[in-house]
């Protein structure tokens, strides 16, 4: 299994949004109810959503995000068998939660860096290491030019 990163692909070939998230200066990680693992809020696109419409669906179903913003960083794809599946890649600074989780997810925790249990290991951290380069090299700030209000979803 391997993880690919292109600047963009054709829209049909989007099928998840990943949001890596920070809440509090924290990265946020879900545990879903059947798991004993953590992972990154995410999921698949449903049938007319547009990607960004998924990446906000599953924000809020999975961690309650009320208030944030949401920038696009890349698109990925996981290539096993000669395959590759492709989704988009965002990057959510939340303001505000709900005190309430209203979805298969038992619970959010804040962690200062990866947790040891996860459920994709073989994705997860690149996916997280891919953020973090963006956001060190200026995020939304070097992204085309383009500022906040422009990148913004």
């Amino acid at each position: 299994m391997k993880v690919n990163f292109y600047e963009n692909v054709s829209d049909e070939k989007l099928k998840f949004s990943v949001i890596v998230s920070e809440y509090q200066g924290k990265q946020v990680w879900c545990r879903h109810r059947d798991r004993d693992t953590y992972e990154i809020p995410g999921g698949h696109r449903e049938i007319g959503e547009s990607i960004s419409d998924t990446a906000k669906r599953e924000l809020y179903e999975e961690t309650g995000a009320v208030d944030y913003n949401l920038y696009p960083v890349c698109v990925y794809a996981v290539e096993s068998n000669d395959e590759q599946t492709f989704g988009m890649l965002f990057y959510a600074d939340i303001n505000k939660l709900e005190e309430e989780l209203h979805s298969e997810i038992e619970c959010i925790r804040l962690f200062d860096d990866i947790p040891d249990k996860l459920t994709y290991p073989l994705i997860q951290p690149f996916l997280n290491k891919k953020v973090s380069e963006w956001k060190r090299k200026g995020g939304f700030i070097n992204d085309n030019n383009r500022n906040a209000e422009d990148t913004v979803l």
